[in-house]
């Protein structure tokens, strides 16, 4: 399989339009605070707004990839680009606590567009450029850090429903960017039928996948959408400086995904997730015993970005790889689950913030999942030490 012709705006545009989404996809976190004020929400209540659009970008990520799969990325990317109009459109409306979260809830369809936009992109490239190219596509993230920085400043100078009208116009001119200036590539093998698709499942090695990618995508997810939050509560800074504080964890995540794909593809997956498991419970322990001190704060969460950054890069160069004819459905299975790492994280923390009157417990949390991913990799690497072995279900 060689690079095909188009790849490269293929490339670009996916990658653009993912920024959006994810825009759209990160809108609440930034703008939670205020939120809280206006509507009078417990910590618990602001928790379950903040994770409520992770939920259906996580679980729908399964179906839009097989959709992706069997009717290619460009009708499946503009219409969903199509649909996030509607959720927009109803937050900038709404006046009630439950009305965001309704509308949240719709907006978090948003969160599909990393598996539609993998399963479109990676058929484009050969097996060995889709570590780097694919750690390309995911820079997509970036769009939780343009939610950070602007949205806030919006609210601030012309309210929140003038935050959320300006996701609008994005969103259709991303629409119509991939409708019009994309297409779809040749394909040597149709995609197989949702049957077989769905036995793919039945490979231990989609859910050893899942379970990292829980940990390293649900991190820069959590993170992302519950730093500003955690750090105005902790730090009573303003929300603007958190979310620009956070955005900034989101930056270089996002800006390390494709060194990961890279170091990924020249030392191998197995390593590397070794190496990043142990840093990261390293981060988890500082965390849950320097929470209160800002500079060690900073420096963990910082490094926390880089290592989630380069795991999820790690994780997906696996993906096509082995599951070319399925990549759809694996890249949503995986994602789903990061997603849904992603989810939880901000519930548990409101409820222990609202139980201990602070948040070391949820950091004690983030150290048994890490050191849970190591110890499994660790008996993957026993079996497979050159790298992560993986049967293709092709």
């Amino acid at each position: 399989m060689t690079k095909q012709k188009g790849a490269t705006s293929v490339l670009v545009i996916s990658t653009l339009a993912m920024v959006v989404a994810f825009t759209c996809w990160a809108a609440i976190s930034p703008l939670a605070v205020l939120l809280q004020k206006t509507y009078h929400l417990s910590a618990t209540q602001k928790s379950i707004l903040v994770a409520i659009p992770v939920l259906l970008g996580s679980v729908m990520r399964i179906p839009l990839g097989m959709a992706t799969d069997r009717f290619g990325g460009r009708k499946v990317y503009s219409l969903l680009m199509l649909f996030l109009v509607i959720p927009a459109i109803g937050l900038a409306n709404a006046h009630s606590y439950m009305a965001y979260v309704g509308w949240a809830f719709l907006l978090g369809m948003a969160g599909t567009s990393f598996a539609v936009g993998i399963a479109s992109v990676s058929k484009w490239y050969p097996p060995n450029e889709q570590g780097l190219v694919l750690g390309i596509t995911g820079m997509g993230n970036i769009g939780t850090a343009v939610a950070g920085f602007a949205l806030p400043t919006i609210a601030k100078t012309s309210g929140i429903s003038s935050a959320f009208w300006a996701l609008v116009a994005p969103v259709v001119i991303a629409a119509v960017a991939i409708f019009l200036f994309t297409k779809d590539p040749v394909v040597s093998k149709k995609a197989q039928p949702a049957s077989q698709q769905f036995a793919v499942m039945k490979n231990k090695m989609v859910w050893v996948l899942s379970l990292f990618y829980f940990v390293t995508f649900g991190g820069f997810v959590a993170f992302g959408n519950y730093l500003p939050s955690l750090l105005v509560d902790v730090f009573k800074i303003t929300p603007i400086d958190a979310g620009m504080r956070a955005a900034g964890f989101v930056v270089l995540a996002t800006l390390v995904r494709p060194i990961g794909g890279y170091l990924a593809d020249k030392f191998g997956a197995s390593k590397m997730l070794s190496l990043i498991f142990i840093l990261l419970s390293a981060c988890a322990l500082i965390l849950s015993v320097a929470l209160s001190n800002i500079i060690a704060m900073t420096i963990a969460c910082l490094l926390t970005a880089a290592l989630v950054g380069i795991g999820n890069g790690t994780v997906f160069k696996l993906v096509p790889q082995y599951f070319p004819t399925t990549t759809g459905i694996v890249t949503g299975i995986v994602g789903a689950a990061g997603g849904i790492g992603g989810f939880f994280p901000p519930i548990v923390m409101g409820i222990i913030k609202d139980a201990t009157g602070g948040y070391a417990l949820g950091f004690v949390f983030l150290l048994v999942f890490t050191f849970s991913c190591l110890l499994v990799n660790g008996k993957l690497r026993r079996s497979a030490p050159n790298n992560i072995k993986m049967s293709s279900a092709s």
